[in-house]
């Protein structure tokens, strides 16, 4: 988001204080000359028209998140205690944060990018590459593959949200993006 914010003076009616205009004027919708970066302005305006200052902020964007992840936010939304149903979802998942910020944000259902993890100067003579990979039971661990197309049938692809939470040596490595996954 942009550090800059907007101002708009509206009044009792919902209309806005042109800023654009010598001696101003009210307008039903906002465009840009009904806005100023000014704070201090807005406020003298709104003194002396009788109206009231409103801040223009840009709306967050939301999270991408998977079809399951998805529907276990809907349930979340309907059972009373989202963060709960969110903690026992990520209960072998490491991804809390990023799903309690869809929830709050909201979120759009999408596939993120995939990503294999080759280790640096691990190649063996026979040509097997060390890849960090993410297994089942959410912890980091290392496997050798003789291609990176087996990394990606072997289900070793990772999400940059995987990454963002991974351990630091796992940080380090660059991740390359995979176009197909399972």
């Amino acid at each position: 988001m942009s550090e800059e914010k907007l101002y708009a003076v509206k009044n009792h009616s919902g209309k806005f204080w042109d800023f654009s205009a010598n001696s101003g004027w009210w307008s039903s919708k906002i465009e840009g000359p009904n806005t100023t970066i000014k704070k201090e302005r807005a406020e003298l305006v709104a003194d002396e028209t009788g109206g009231h200052v409103v801040t223009l902020i840009e709306e967050p964007k939301k999270v991408v998140v998977s079809p399951e992840e998805a529907e276990m936010l809907e349930e979340a939304k309907k059972n009373g205690y989202p963060a709960e149903a969110i903690d026992a979802y990520n209960d072998m998942r490491p991804d809390e944060d990023r799903l309690m910020h869809a929830y709050v944000l909201g979120w759009e259902v999408g596939e993120p990018k995939r990503y294999v993890l080759p280790m640096e100067g691990t190649e063996l003579p026979d040509g097997t590459v060390a890849y960090a990979v993410l297994d089942h039971t959410g912890a980091w661990t290392v496997k050798g593959y003789a291609e990176e197309q087996s990394a990606i049938t072997f289900g070793s692809t990772v999400t940059q949200a995987n990454i963002d939470s991974a351990p630091a040596w796992v940080k380090a490595i660059k991740p390359v993006e995979v176009a197909e996954h399972d």
